[in-house]
């Protein structure tokens, strides 16, 4: 699989489709997920993103590129505590590898220690590639094996876990991510909903790779699933300006701690957002995405119906690039006292579909 990852950073279990999928609009493949057809069957179109929406991704790099390797600190502490010098990375395509990519120089930085560092793909409804798990289990022991991805949302991608992994005796379900507001893991670097500012873009910093597909006419039985490599936006490529600047910010004198002191919000986020679901009168709880890579996402990939803001996160510089896609994209804000999330993002219930 072609990408701009340095090879010694990360190893692609994913087939290069490139060429062979042409990527829909928006509006016809939100339409098209919400007639029945699987979002893994269809690739949105990549695009550079406006001057003055860059202009605030930059911002928040250079704001909360510290937060982001505090909690990527804690998280690779934990990390050794749990699976000791043996562990294996293998990180969820995409949004994990870059996350992967950290917690890997970390470790090899504060434990002088190398460890393997894998990237494969997992599909909400579709499940873990199994051909990339039994390349894994050739070459590695199934306790080694740890996954690790960038947030974790309502938990959908641990729930695809926990329901496939039985399959492979010995391997762990555990999820390991920077941020947890769902508090459904203990193996995180912090509770809070952070801003992660590789969440802020899409293949432009995530080493132009696509996000995974998986459809029978291009995927065969015995591959990996499959991704696009856009060697086209080369030019506007700033994945390792990201791990860069996170690396810079590493701490390794035994004072990684929360970087905010804030305290753990009770209880599950997935109760926060089924209560969402009453109050907005939103039918189909995949509609909603908690959390501000999950709003991103939203906002980048599929057609809003709105934004929720907490309200005391109403004037935060943090949620700059929010607000600035959602201005770009005519997209009502509204603001709401949120417990376990500063934002979420709510798709809209297309008619016609």
């Amino acid at each position: 699989m072609r990408s701009s990852y340095k090879d010694e950073d990360v190893t692609l279990l994913l087939k290069d489709i490139t060429g062979l999928v042409k990527p829909q609009p928006t509006e016809e493949r939100e339409r098209l997920i919400q007639s029945g057809k699987h979002y893994s069957e269809m690739l949105p179109i990549e695009y550079v993103p406006t001057q003055k929406y860059m202009e605030v991704y930059k911002e928040a790099l250079k704001t909360y590129a510290e937060p982001t390797a505090l909690a990527v600190g804690t998280l690779s502490d934990k990390i050794m505590a749990a699976k000791g010098k043996d562990v294996v990375l293998v990180s969820l395509a995409r949004a994990g590898t870059p996350i992967g990519i950290l917690v890997k120089r970390y470790i090899r930085f504060k434990y002088r220690l190398g460890v393997p560092h894998y990237s494969i793909s997992i599909i909400k409804g579709r499940g873990i590639d199994d051909n990339a798990m039994k390349y894994l289990l050739t070459r590695h022991q199934p306790q080694q094996l740890l996954f690790v991805d960038g947030w974790i949302g309502k938990g959908a991608i641990l729930g695809e876990l926990r329901k496939d992994i039985g399959a492979y005796e010995g391997v762990s379900p555990d999820i390991a991510v920077v941020a947890d507001p769902a508090n459904v893991t203990e193996l995180c670097g912090t509770h809070e909903d952070i801003l992660i500012p590789s969440s802020c873009l899409n293949c432009t910093v995530s080493g132009l790779v696509s996000r995974t597909f998986l459809r029978d006419d291009i995927i065969g039985p015995d591959d990996f699933h499959g991704a696009v490599y856009y060697g086209e936006l080369a030019n506007s490529d700033l994945t390792y300006e990201f791990i860069d600047a996170i690396e810079r910010c590493f701490l390794f004198d035994g004072k990684m701690t929360s970087h905010t002191g804030k305290k753990k919000v009770e209880g599950l986020g997935a109760d926060e957002v089924r209560e969402l679901a009453r109050i907005f009168d939103v039918d189909d709880i995949n509609l909603i995405k908690p959390g501000i890579g999950e709003t991103t996402r939203v906002l980048l990939r599929r057609v809003p119906w709105k934004v929720l803001i907490d309200e005391s996160y109403k004037n935060s510089h943090e949620l700059g690039h929010v607000i600035r896609l959602a201005k770009e994209k005519d997209v009502p804000v509204e603001y709401y006292p949120l417990k376990h999330y500063k934002c979420c993002g709510i798709i809209q219930k297309l008619a016609e579909a």
